[in-house]
């Protein structure tokens, strides 16, 4: 329990502004902010380890609102929210009267009655998901100064189509643990790249939240993708500046070996290019099938393309004395394994697998920080509390 001394002590010295407020973009909360939620986390996950409840919550709910597929984020949502007390209410969109018309404003405030936080999920139509957050922000806002909810409940973004705060965040946690302190951070390489995948149209969250999060900590962060496959123009700028500001780098280049020559850390990834989700939105909020599908094939074909866009032992040998640490939001496109071509070598993944499994591990307890950072005023006196217990 002595590291979790050291963190309550560090914890109390920070001047933090995240009582009563969302958690919708990394980039919107203060580096305080962010340094404290990550030893919040790491309070809590070593109070579980230390089998040390840290029940806040005596009642309430905690509603989740997944508008895409998910585990890992789903399932640590639900851990996060059960070990602090909540009860867990998922909103079934098919399931409720969203079908027949019930506006985001009144879905909003019916399901937030007794709720403590929202946790929403909407990374499928670019410009779209982080502004439905928004909007039932101001929902729940406006239901509380109309003296309709007694409190206001905090979202929690889950996955948008600018932002993953949750992976980003357990991400930070899992390389601050790994090279044992923030400040070691600074001065390392990150290869932030795209790799090959069988399917198209996954998110720019994750690679955007990474750019978005690590070049504020003095990181030399690369950006690495074929012709083409480009990022948010905004969150790319954004990248740029935190660079500059904290004394780190960024760049992009179009060579996944260039990225990972000397690199410290690799992070391959598959994403879809912007210009082909700004395609998508319209078709999938028409159903245009047909479209869809061309748009698929099209897409497709181009992946195709950049084959060689895999992370294989070769392109390892090419980083830091072959020693890289191997990063993946999962479930990463594991060739022979998961698909017949794809995102990174079965025997890389092989290497490195416990460890993408340590990585997602911190997740339910970033979340669990950002719901306790959220509704608690005064965070480290209540984990010095449970400490104590």
């Amino acid at each position: 329990m002595n590291t979790l001394k050291k963190q309550l002590t560090e914890l109390s010295k920070l001047k933090t502004d995240t009582y009563g407020k969302d958690f919708l973009l990394t980039w919107e909360k203060s580096d305080a902010d962010i340094r404290a939620l990550t030893l919040v986390a790491e309070c809590l996950s070593e109070l579980h380890a230390a089998r040390k409840p840290f029940r806040v919550f005596d009642t309430g709910l905690a509603i989740s609102i997944f508008r895409d597929n998910s585990t890992r984020t789903r399932f640590s949502f639900t851990s996060a929210a059960n070990a602090l007390g909540l009860g867990l209410a998922d909103l079934d969109e098919e399931k409720s009267q969203i079908a027949h018309g019930e506006t985001v404003r009144e879905t909003a405030n019916m399901i937030s009655f007794m709720a403590e936080v929202i946790g929403i999920r909407d990374d499928m139509y670019l410009g779209e998901g982080n502004k439905y957050m928004r909007e039932v922000s101001a929902a729940v806002q406006e239901g509380f100064e109309k003296g309709v909810l007694h409190q206001r409940p905090n979202i929690i973004n889950l996955q948008c189509d600018i932002d993953h705060p949750t992976q980003a965040m357990a991400d930070l946690v899992h390389l601050k643990q790994h090279f044992g302190s923030l400040e070691n951070l600074r001065g390392k390489k990150i290869a932030m790249s795209w790799a090959y995948s069988p399917s198209y149209g996954k998110p720019l969250s994750v690679p955007q939240g990474i750019i978005g999060l690590m070049t504020r900590f003095g990181m030399n962060v690369t950006l690495a993708h074929p012709e083409g496959y480009g990022l948010i123009p905004d969150v790319v700028e954004l990248a740029g500046k935190n660079a500059k500001k904290s004394g780190g780098s960024f760049q992009v280049v179009n060579s996944m070996e260039e990225s990972f020559r000397d690199a410290d850390v690799v992070y391959p990834k598959s994403w879809a290019a912007y210009s082909v989700m700004q395609r998508r939105t319209p078709l999938l909020q028409k159903g245009d099938r047909d479209g869809l599908k061309a748009l698929e094939k099209e897409c497709l074909a181009n992946n195709a393309r950049f084959k060689n866009w895999e992370c294989d032992a070769k392109k390892m040998k090419l980083t830091k004395h072959g020693k890289a640490l191997y990063m993946h939001c999962l479930p990463a496109d594991i060739s022979g394994v998961s698909c017949a071509e794809g995102e990174v070598a079965a025997d890389v993944f092989e290497q490195y697998r416990i460890a993408t499994y340590r990585e997602a591990s911190y997740k339910p307890f970033v979340i669990a920080a950002m719901i306790l950072m959220a509704r608690v005023k005064n965070v480290a006196a209540t984990l010095n509390n449970f400490a104590k217990d």
